[in-house]
């Protein structure tokens, strides 16, 4: 291809609005463009290169028997109440009603209909398993659309669904797809760490993440220094606290007028406390029943592990005035003290109940209580009491005993063992040898492929721009002829050029009649692997510079040899990248 006949808008300046490096190298590079926010048009550079982790993705998966099919995006949302994702999803939905009354959404994901043709099309356990997968955009209204690419309102997807009669064969296809993956990010040349994972709203009894760390990532990874252990932080488990030593025989319960003062914070300062000697009352609803969550004050609450604790039930914080009605005061003044009456669940996490002796709400409203003891003013035990953990690891926790480490990271893919949730909801059954009906077991497995582009600019870029890794390069190599008025510079590029193109080399020539230093900075940009240099130097002495983006020498080849050095200097490249 030659430069002069494509269209890549390089800028020199960072976008306003660019917070990381990829995002600000992919508007630089002109990889891509911004139509509205969370929007991009991705420009011919930007869509070869996520062509290329397109195909990728698509042989790992046809390698390891998934079956490609495309269901619409547009979906009936009908389809969504019967798994109750609709309530789940809330405002992230796009949610639209055609001309008929009907309500769509913009699928977030495809989980509903998927099962909804399982449903439809499989009957015995003898059409099992079965493995479908497609690679299209998906829609999600972030509230706030960031990180260009990896926060995206329309994004692509790869997503697979597994059927299954047995745990067993779900088994094999999770550990199948677990290995695609880690080819799958090898050959995109990506350095990740799998770890442990929350499944969410997908459901299921279990999950692994593929993470790229990196200081720009959203997520944080948290993992031991000896290996052992590696969660997200959503999943990350901590060790129960020791029990706080008595600090002797503690006064009966004290209620404190605290006026107008309800966070943490401006409780600790009104009655000259720390946060870690507060219990936050949290109020939930969960499945429609108030359940009640307490959290030391320097601590903060892990909705996902409340979830599971709570058998799967959606969570969301209490309305003011639910909150009210279960306390007996406004938002800010709850606490746990006669509350396991009032809640179907109190849930209280492994702290609190190590704590020797706390401050927390009165369920009066300006009013906090001093002397509180968990086990003597309420309740460490019964019916519908737990005590769990259920707070996000921090700083200074420790996994079975051994201190815990984080880091940022960009989740790229995620792997989940699903079970029946939405095979039941959705009728997705088959009858097995004996023909009974069952439903279908489930898994799914996601991979982001505009966070792959992303994360490998993060990974590999410096001051001058991108550094693809080779597989994913919207081209292998860049010739750039340094004098475009020089007829035998021309000639001899030109010569390379076709040479290259003839060997089946992805080349572009950069024809364009501008001086070597801004063709140089673009090359640099754009970041493509290979710079084979021609100047009028190079035609004197016989020889072509070679220099590869990652390094900072480049070497002399003789002319003649350059088109074979440079297929053997390609060929290397990506032998590293082979699994």
């Amino acid at each position: 291809m030659r430069y002069s006949q494509m269209l890549v808008p390089t800028v020199k300046e960072v976008p306003a609005d660019a917070e990381i490096t990829s995002h600000k190298l992919m508007i630089r590079a002109g990889l891509i463009r911004k139509v509205a926010s969370g929007t991009y048009t991705y420009l011919p550079l930007g869509w070869r290169t996520l062509r290329k982790i397109i195909e990728i993705v698509r042989e790992e998966m046809d390698r390891s028997g998934a079956q490609e099919v495309i269901v619409p995006c547009l979906q009936p949302l009908e389809l969504w109440h019967q798994t109750g994702r609709d309530v789940d999803y809330g405002e992230t939905m796009f949610r639209l009603k055609d001309r008929h009354e009907r309500w769509n959404v913009l699928g977030p994901t495809a989980e509903e209909v998927f099962t909804f043709h399982a449903a439809a099309e499989i009957n015995s356990y003898k059409q099992l398993p079965i493995n479908l997968y497609q690679i299209t955009p998906k829609f999600r209204d972030e509230f706030r659309p960031r990180f260009g690419v990896l926060r995206s309102r329309e994004f692509m997807m790869k997503d697979a669904y597994s059927f299954h009669d047995s745990p067993e064969s779900l088994d094999v296809t999770y550990r199948a797809m677990y290995d695609a993956y880690c080819r799958v990010f090898t050959r995109c040349g990506l350095a990740y760490v799998i770890v442990e994972a929350e499944s969410g709203e997908m459901g299921g009894s279990g999950s692994h993440q593929f993470t790229i760390p990196c200081a720009s990532g959203e997520d944080t990874i948290v993992y031991t220094a000896d290996g052992s252990y590696a969660a997200n932080l959503e999943k990350a488990a901590v060790d129960p606290l020791p029990k706080e030593p008595s600090p002797g025989p503690v006064p009966a319960p004290q209620d404190v007028h605290t006026p107008n003062v309800g966070s943490i914070e401006a409780v600790c300062a009104f009655l000259k406390t720390q946060p870690r000697d507060m219990i936050k009352t949290l109020i939930f609803n969960a499945g429609g029943k108030p359940v009640a969550a307490l959290v030391r004050g320097d601590h903060e609450l892990n909705p996902e592990k409340l979830t599971q604790v709570l058998g799967g039930a959606h969570v969301e914080l209490a309305s003011p005035e639910i909150i009210e009605r279960v306390t007996g005061a406004k938002v800010g003044f709850a606490g746990p003290v006669g509350l396991a009456g009032r809640v179907f669940k109190l849930v209280i996490d492994h702290a609190v109940a190590a704590m020797a002796v706390g401050v927390t709400g009165a369920n009066k409203t300006d009013y906090h209580t001093k002397n509180i003891v968990p086990g003597r003013d309420f309740p460490l035990a019964g019916d519908n009491v737990v005590v769990a953990d259920i707070r996000l690891a921090q700083p200074g926790d420790t996994r079975n005993g051994v201190p815990l480490l984080f880091r940022k990271g960009i989740e790229v893919g995620q792997v989940f063992k699903l079970g029946t949730k939405y095979s039941q909801k959705l009728q997705a059954v088959y009858k097995d040898e004996s023909g009974a009906v069952k439903p279908c077991l489930m898994g799914c497995y996601g991979i982001g492929i505009n966070r792959i582009m992303a994360s490998a600019i993060e990974l590999y870029n410096d001051e001058n721009g991108i550094i693809w890794p080779i597989s994913i390069a919207p081209f292998e190599v860049i010739v750039t002829p340094v004098n475009q008025d020089d007829a035998d510079v021309v000639r001899t590029a030109e010569e390379i050029y076709r040479k290259l193109l003839e060997a089946g080399i992805e080349v572009l020539l950069d024809d364009r009649d501008l001086r070597g230093g801004i063709k140089f900075k673009d090359a640099d940009l754009i970041g493509i692997p290979i710079r084979v240099t021609v100047g009028k130097k190079s035609v004197v002495e016989g020889n072509v510079e070679v220099k590869l983006r990652a390094e900072a020498q480049s070497q002399k080849v003789p002319i003649d040899e350059a088109p074979r050095r440079v297929v053997e200097l390609v060929n290397s490249l990506k032998e590293r990248l082979k699994v």
